[in-house]
């Protein structure tokens, strides 16, 4: 009965984005300067900003290659991701070859053109994805390899592993750009099997194992000193959630397509995440390491990576209990956080109380990749 539950909701999840979230981000399409749109209202109008981010360039052009590839209006779909990739292999690139931060939104260059390990990672990911959808593959890989390049030259760090999250390289080093690095190499390696790519994920893989959980209970920090080792203070006491089962998610990704079995820390963090949840099932923001709330705000994110991991550890276990955790993730998403004219309401105070006051494209990656997973899951 869960598994058959479980399958419904996929087949909901397929209705809400063809019905309603491809096309209102499609009727939105592009700004005058070729961009994804930032931001919208809640009432689903166009927000005026001075830049857009990098990262959303190429999480929209992520969420079109996953509508052509649920077969949602192809030519539209397509000629949006040609759009971003446009964006994302030009007007996106430094001179020093990594992607810039911000882009002026009328279309004059960059507003930041720093590099930033997070951009460059989510720019990787959207050419892999696109590369694997309607665009051309090779073009695509070969701009890939050009940024990992630029990559390794300026922000390896040789001694104590990782890459420097910005340049010059900062004393605060962080997870979260190193995760979204690792989900973009398993993305690129899947488009290029030969490519290399499987390795440098394997290594961030082992700096997971080696420093990004070796605090206490085994669980997943968010800020190390530059050699990695744990940050003073509070700091080391405050985990997120919402990270944990990403991770989660990830490891059952590279355990996979390694042929190899699942992490023990997979279960751990997944343990830990899966006691911090409310009555209702619905992941905080922060909480410490003994699981109590610190910041007990919910964003929309948190909730499709609770999914995620559901999912994962639904299919590497084939456990019922997963599967009904599944479902609940999903109806909070629905029931709580989604519209029906495919938008979100992206954050919650701990009460109820809504604290958005815009709908972010951002968030669309999130819960599009989401709904992909448990359609690819459930067959559905």
């Amino acid at each position: 009965m869960t598994t058959s539950a479980l399958k419904r909701r996929a087949k909901e999840a397929r209705s809400w984005l063809s019905e309603s979230c491809f096309p209102l981000w499609a009727e939105h399409g592009l700004t005058p300067a070729g961009y994804f749109p930032e931001v919208l209202s809640l009432n689903h109008d166009e927000l005026a900003r001075e830049g857009t981010r990098v990262r959303v360039q190429a999480r929209q052009t992520y969420v079109f290659t996953e509508a052509w590839r649920l077969g949602w209006k192809r030519d539209t779909a397509a000629r949006l991701v040609q759009s971003g990739v446009a964006v994302l292999t030009g007007a996106a690139i430094a001179p020093n070859g990594l992607p810039g931060r911000i882009l002026r939104a009328d279309g004059s260059g960059f507003a930041d053109a720093a590099a930033d390990l997070y951009d460059t990672a989510f720019v990787l990911y959207a050419l892999a994805e696109a590369a694997r959808g309607p665009a051309p593959a090779a073009p695509l890989l070969t701009a890939a390899g050009a940024i990992l390049g630029a990559l390794d030259r300026l922000a390896r760090d040789r001694v104590h592993g990782g890459y420097a999250e910005t340049l010059p390289a900062p004393a605060t080093r962080l997870q979260n750009p190193h995760m979204h690095l690792l989900e973009a190499c398993l993305a690129l390696h899947r488009a290029d099997p030969d490519g290399g790519h499987f390795a440098r994920a394997s290594e961030i893989v082992g700096l997971f194992e080696s420093r990004f959980t070796a605090g206490g209970g085994g669980l997943l920090g968010e800020t190390f000193k530059a050699d990695w080792s744990p940050p003073d203070g509070d700091a080391a006491l405050i985990v997120e959630p919402g990270h944990q089962f990403e991770w989660v998610w990830l490891l059952h990704t590279w355990s996979r397509l390694a042929s190899k079995p699942l992490p023990d820390a997979a279960q751990r963090l997944y343990a830990f995440a899966v006691s911090t949840l409310d009555d209702a099932g619905r992941a905080v923001q922060e909480v410490t390491r003994a699981g109590a709330p610190h910041d007990p705000s919910r964003r929309t994110w948190p909730q499709t990576e609770a999914l995620k991991a559901h999912l994962a550890m639904y299919e590497q276990r084939g456990d019922a209990r997963y599967a009904a955790a599944a479902c609940r993730s999903f109806d909070v998403l629905m029931d709580d956080y989604l519209t029906e004219d495919g938008g979100w309401i992206d954050h919650f105070a701990a009460d109820g109380t809504v604290l958005a006051t815009d709908m972010p494209a951002s968030t669309g990656y999130h819960v599009v990749l989401a709904f992909a997973e448990l359609i690819r899951v459930m067959d559905a």
